[in-house]
């Protein structure tokens, strides 16, 4: 069982940044994606940007330029680098991590923007 804990979250101001991370622990294999999703209040959960292990990664159109997902295998760690916030982006942010076997994901950790 994998288990994954969030970091990072907070408030900011618009145009401001933050930095989430996600450290996994427990039984991993070589291949997993990692990756971040959000939900907003009242919205959907959706994808934010994902990885893999080779380093190839995916983002959200509405992230794009913005944000910079990487990992580090070795620490079994993802980070979200987060520039140019906007209120849009306020949400509860997960880590998500998924292998052959199965999915898990973090407890979420809060992203407020406002001035």
């Amino acid at each position: 069982q994998v288990q994954l804990v969030e970091s990072g979250g907070g408030l900011v101001q618009p145009g401001g940044s933050l930095r989430l991370s996600c450290a996994a622990s427990g039984r991993l294999f070589n291949r997993y994606v990692m990756g971040w999703y959000r939900q907003a209040p009242g919205k959907q959960r959706e994808l934010v940007a994902t990885i893999t292990s080779g380093g190839s990664t995916n983002y959200a159109d509405f992230v794009k330029g913005r944000f910079t997902i990487s990992r580090d295998n070795a620490k079994k760690t993802v980070a979200l680098q987060m520039n140019s916030l906007n209120p849009e982006d306020a949400a509860v942010y997960y880590c998500n991590l998924r292998a052959i076997v199965g999915e898990s994901w973090g407890q979420g950790t809060q992203v407020t923007v406002s001035s």
